[in-house]
């Protein structure tokens, strides 16, 4: 008995720290309680009526995702774009990003984005239960390329997806790092491409996904101001530089400034900087390297 007990816990202690080692948004620090956000509910328009004309478009996009299932490559990645976790934005978005992001390597750029993932339930959350919208499968009452997550899902509010602001909003992180156009060009096609697959799924309707979109980008306009963003993200570009051997184009703006003589420049032990210095430095309270 005592055996099989101690075989337990060390099972249970096993799987929590490979939890606990992978992307976890659980653990990060969001940056707003619900309180302080918006009511999404007076910014989005009302989801189309059923029966209306605006819902002829939606179904017609639950025909194209259904149409989508029998690509199975695509397929497969909409089923890999339903496990909500931050994990799985390291694992898609990561290769596109231009840097691998983990705990121990990438330690700024992974908190930033371990805190703006925490931050994403509470922008829709009320407004799914206030719109209460009804699923396309559960609708058509058909199946899903998701089926262990029909039952949960039944009768959760469609309207907007969370799935779509979750993903939409971390690839507006990404990108705001890496801010090549190379890599903002694959990192917002890709954050798309979370949002279609909920469509292709069959959990949303188009206009939900459309409806996450604006949501996410509502949130990150919010986060992009606080203050204890503003500090991270200085330090996230810093680190993707340090770490690529390649500055973002935070690094070609404070260059510029420097011919406007207010704008100090200044090393990171807080000592005045001047044309030959190189390396880390500070303007504007922004990290950035000068090479």
């Amino acid at each position: 008995m005592k055996r099989t007990i101690l075989l337990t816990v060390a099972f249970t202690l096993s799987v929590a720290a490979t939890v606990l080692a992978a992307g976890d948004e659980v653990n990060g620090n969001a940056y707003f309680k619900k309180s302080e956000l918006p009511d999404m509910t007076k910014i989005l328009p009302p989801f189309p009526a059923f029966e209306s004309a605006r819902f002829v478009a939606d179904q017609s996009q639950h025909l194209w995702g259904k149409l989508m299932r029998q690509d199975e490559a695509r397929a497969a990645q909409a089923q890999r774009d339903a496990v909500y976790s931050m994990q799985t934005v390291i694992d898609e978005m990561g290769p596109l990003f231009g840097l691998e992001i983990t705990k121990e390597g990438t330690p700024e750029i992974y908190s930033i984005l371990q805190d703006v993932c925490a931050s994403c339930d509470s922008i829709y959350h009320d407004a799914k239960a206030t719109f209460n919208r009804q699923r396309p499968y559960a609708y058509y009452d058909e199946g899903t390329l998701i089926p262990e997550k029909e039952e949960k899902h039944r009768y959760e509010g469609s309207y907007p997806s969370g799935h779509t602001v979750f993903f939409w909003t971390s690839a507006l992180l990404l990108s705001d790092i890496n801010q090549t156009n190379e890599a903002m060009e694959k990192l917002l096609a890709r954050g798309y491409e979370f949002g279609q697959s909920r469509v292709i799924a069959g959990y949303h309707w188009q206009s939900d996904v459309d409806a996450g979109r604006m949501a996410g980008s509502v949130l990150y306009q919010l986060i992009r101001n606080h203050e204890r963003f503003i500090g991270q993200l200085a330090n996230a570009r810093a680190e993707f530089a340090e770490k690529t051997g390649s500055a973002t184009r935070i690094t070609d703006a404070p260059r510029t400034q420097q011919q406007n003589a207010s704008a100090r420049v200044y090393r990171l032990d807080g000592t005045p900087a001047d044309d030959s210095s190189r390396g880390i430095l500070i303007q504007h309270d922004q990290k950035y390297v000068r090479k």
